[in-house]
């Protein structure tokens, strides 16, 4: 058979009093951020959505919102994809996934560098299916969608890349 199986603890695992550096019975800890880095390809978005949703659901986000949690962590990952995938040498997408601080967090990072606006430059090209025109109305598309989803949303949008930050309130609360 194959697979994994579990490890049992030894002898002086099973016997050993609770360090002061583990919680005491009853009481429940914060778990550390989750960081998630993975190659901009598009059946990864799917792992990072169920990663979230988890990860959210552990964190005590009503089961109401975990729908929107899913789309929007899939619609944030897969703007990042999209972007980095124009990259010449496309980087990992950058996901990190907090529950601390009284609030269920997702950050979503991309590197690609936004371009500044230059002045008198036309802001629609002459060409309606230029490819950059059209990733460029994908991304807006996307930021739309998330600003429907999320009520706690940032985007932030520099020459260095972009970070959208999304957080949800959580009902279970850390010590």
């Amino acid at each position: 058979m194959t697979g994994v199986s579990p490890v049992e603890p030894s002898t002086s695992e099973r016997s050993a009093p609770p360090g002061p550096a583990e919680p005491r019975s009853g009481a429940v800890t914060a778990p550390a951020p989750v960081v998630l880095r993975f190659a901009p390809m598009a059946e990864h978005v799917r792992t990072a959505r169920l990663i979230a949703v988890a990860l959210a659901r552990r964190a005590g986000v009503e089961e109401g919102l975990l729908d929107e949690v899913r789309l929007a962590v899939g619609e944030a990952c897969s703007r990042a994809v999209g972007l980095h995938r124009s990259l010449p040498d496309p980087q990992p997408v950058v996901v990190r996934l907090d529950d601390g601080s009284g609030r269920f967090g997702v950050e979503v990072l991309d590197v690609v560098p936004t371009q500044p606006a230059v002045a008198g430059a036309q802001s629609k090209p002459d060409d309606p299916m230029d490819s950059e025109a059209v990733d460029e109305v994908s991304g807006e598309m996307g930021l739309a969608v998330l600003a429907g989803l999320v009520e706690d949303l940032d985007v932030s949008l520099t020459e260095q890349g972009g970070v959208i930050r999304m957080r949800w309130p959580v009902t279970r609360h850390f010590e």
